[in-house]
């Protein structure tokens, strides 16, 4: 059995609002800000304070514009948000080891 080491955990990803953001980012491809709103349950700030964090990591695009007069953010992964979420799931899958069959 391989060493257990929850240290190389990727910390951005780590956190739930942050977690879920991504995972719900890598079903869908792309999502609008109220949309990931409503899928984690997250207030107004708190998502975009962690939407933030993972845009400065550079695994997520954020993007503004407007539709008509009203504002549209919207958030995707990108490549390296992707191999960063790869990589994690791998890491969670080796922690768990036996348990996940």
């Amino acid at each position: 059995m391989p060493e257990f080491n929850a240290d190389n955990l990727d910390e951005v990803i780590h956190g739930r609002l942050r977690l879920g953001v991504m995972a719900y980012l890598a079903s869908a491809g792309a999502a609008s800000f109220a949309d990931l709103k409503a899928q984690t349950s997250a207030t107004d700030g708190n998502l975009s304070v962690h939407l933030r964090k993972l845009e400065d990591a550079g695994y997520v695009e954020i993007a503004k514009k407007f539709e008509g007069r009203k504002p549209l953010t919207t958030a995707k992964l990108t490549p390296a948000g992707r191999k960063a979420w790869i990589a994690y799931l791998e890491q969670m899958r080796s922690l768990m080891g036996d348990a996940a069959e």
